[in-house]
């Protein structure tokens, strides 16, 4: 069976290029923020409470606005505001002693391999990890798998996105910032709502089976190509130059409109590709 043109290449981050276990990791997380706060006299619940409220705001609002700003609302509710710098004393946590939360992770040689061998070939890569976390977090997350974070064009992040995975409207973002349409890319993640809701815009997709994630069960695999990150890696040096690599493509905050008519660009020519039967569609990891 055919291998589409890709023109861009997307990735997940954890459970894909970063193997980790995410609950351990949160728990790991919050306890070292929450001590970091701590020295502003900010006791551990409400920290925790307005942690937990950011975040929410992040994965429910739909007004536009940054995912940052989203997040703040929710946590000054809880948090005092004039506590401290908030901006100055993230900065430092996130730069000195968010790093020391990956000391135990053992990267998988794969993902480094995978990633290199797209960008030799001239594959424009956007990192499509959820964005909840400053770019300073992600880029230590990315150290820690042994990926090197310059190989991606666009890092989404929560200061330069307005939504959250699996929400059409994220991924249009990025396909707008590469003026790209979903046909043009290939979505590498392992989790089958978050990472393959792209496919809803016409994307195709790897899905990496090492850290499996079937949040709603019973996800027929056989409707996507599949297999271990190594089995990726190998598939990845199988592939072509890419022909008609996206340039140009935008690292902060994509405009509003630009967004929307991609989203129903997109929308549209799936639904016309499921109605004609034309749609793309493989069968496991050999395509």
């Amino acid at each position: 069976m055919r291998t589409p043109s890709y023109r861009a290449v997307f990735f997940d981050l954890d459970g894909t290029l970063l193997p980790m276990e995410i609950d351990e990791f949160m728990r790991s997380y919050f306890g070292a923020l929450g001590a970091y706060v701590a020295r502003f006299g900010v006791p551990f619940e409400a920290f925790k409470a307005g942690m937990l409220a950011g975040i929410k705001n992040m994965a429910s609002h739909d007004d536009g606005r940054p995912n940052d700003q989203a997040f703040w609302e929710g946590f000054f509710a809880h948090v005092d505001a004039g506590a401290c710098d908030w901006g100055e004393e993230l900065a430092s946590f996130y730069e000195h002693e968010f790093g020391a939360l990956g000391q135990g992770v053992a990267p998988n040689p794969a993902a480094a391999r995978a990633v290199e061998a797209l960008a030799a070939k001239g594959y424009p890569l956007v990192l499509a990890t959820m964005p909840m976390f400053p770019e300073r977090a992600v880029r230590w997350r990315l150290a820690w798998a042994g990926v090197d974070a310059d190989r991606f064009a666009r890092i989404t992040t929560f200061d330069n996105s307005t939504s959250v995975k699996p929400k059409p409207a994220y991924y249009a973002e990025s396909l707008a910032a590469a003026g790209l349409a979903g046909a043009d890319v290939l979505m590498v993640g392992n989790n089958t709502v978050e990472d393959l809701g792209i496919r809803a815009l016409g994307a195709d997709a790897f899905l990496v089976t090492d850290c499996l994630l079937d949040p709603t069960g019973g996800f027929d695999l056989a409707s996507v190509r599949h297999g271990s990150l190594e089995r990726f890696a190998d598939w990845a040096e199988a592939l072509p130059v890419c022909e008609r690599p996206a340039e140009g493509i935008e690292r902060g905050l994509v405009d509003a409109a630009a967004r929307d008519r991609v989203l129903a660009e997109c929308l549209d020519s799936a639904a016309d590709a499921a109605a004609s039967g034309t749609g793309f569609v493989v069968n496991g990891v050999e395509g």
